[in-house]
């Protein structure tokens, strides 16, 4: 197939997918068989396609985040409608030409998102369609563990779950944060979680679940201690204001999803990758009372309103409210 389509969630696996089309290609000379189109330049993708690969039998065209795969809005005006105009056209050509592109061109589209609109179809009937949706948390560990096996190194599944927990979901991420483990423990050594925990970059994310937990226990030396880090790695205060409140939001879906007996995972919208934060926020969320959830987020917005109109330094608002909630 030489009209290929790659979107989704895990830009890691795009990227490996792009790099063996690259390699089995051949010889790239960028400007005579290697083609790059994105947004900008978008109008030009029909003329190079038709544009003779001097001296190679072959071209390579990448079209990436060119925001052509969003579907006709009758609404759609100056650039928007232009960019759809322009998406018509290439589904069109792709019809009506697919021969001459089999002939002649390598032509690969990569999105972070597609909708199933003129040119998508065109590509599903002409070419190939290639999903790369975020792995799921069984499958992230079966990746993680074959890395560190490459490198003979062992890491169990408990300890690979929690090395997401902290790290994030995105596959990328976790192999940059997996190749320092590696190093540091060594060919035939075993990653723990005493290890994750003294090398890893957590996600804000981890570690507000972490604060929270600390919150829960009544343990505020521990709560500010993990509050003042977040500082500490140069995290702007303003985000983690902004973070607590909304996972003291979730707290409260999870709050409300058990009076009213409704799917948890639905009410919070998480992603195939993010089902197993169900159970984490279910135990962390039976610390609390919805009254102390509401009274929190409340004193949360209002520190953001004062600190806004310069009635208090929101680093010290915020460490009050956790004391005051501790005592």
């Amino acid at each position: 197939m030489s009209v290929k389509l790659l979107y989704g969630e895990e830009t890691y696996l795009i990227d490996t997918k792009l790099k063996k089309i690259k390699k089995q290609f051949g010889e790239l000379v960028k400007g005579i068989n290697y083609i790059q189109i994105d947004e900008t330049n978008v109008g030009e993708l029909i003329s190079d396609i038709e544009t003779p690969a001097f001296g190679f039998e072959k071209k390579l065209i990448i079209a990436k985040s060119t925001g052509l795969f969003k579907k006709e809005k009758k609404t759609a005006k100056g650039q928007e409608a232009a960019l759809i105009k322009v998406s018509n056209k290439i589904a069109d050509y792709i019809n009506e030409n697919i021969d001459i592109i089999n002939d002649s061109v390598e032509l690969i589209f990569v999105e972070d998102t597609a909708e199933k609109n003129n040119l998508y179809k065109a590509i599903e009937k002409n070419g190939e369609v290639n999903e790369f949706a975020a792995l799921k948390l069984p499958q992230l560990i079966e990746n993680i563990q074959k890395i560190c096996a490459a490198y003979k190194v062992k890491i169990d599944s408990n300890t690979a779950k929690y090395f997401i927990e902290c790290c994030g979901t995105s596959l990328q991420d976790l192999i940059n944060e997996i190749r320092k483990l590696i190093e540091y423990v060594g060919p035939e050594g075993t990653i723990t979680i005493r290890d994750i925990e003294l090398l890893s970059i957590k996600q804000v994310d981890s570690v507000i679940f972490e604060l929270t937990d600390n919150l829960g226990k009544r343990d505020t030396k521990k709560a500010i201690e993990v509050l003042h880090n977040l500082i500490y790695e140069k995290e702007p205060i303003q985000k983690i204001l902004i973070t607590l409140y909304n996972h003291f939001k979730k707290l409260y879906i999870v709050k409300i999803s058990e009076k009213y007996n409704k799917n948890l995972a639905t009410a919070m919208n998480l992603k195939p990758n993010q089902m197993f934060l169900t159970t984490k926020y279910k135990a962390q969320a039976r610390y609390f009372t919805m009254e102390e959830i509401e009274q929190i987020m409340d004193e949360f917005i209002d520190l953001d309103a004062n600190y806004k109109v310069g009635l208090i330094d929101i680093n010290v608002g915020l460490e009050a409210i956790l004391c005051r909630y501790c005592s």
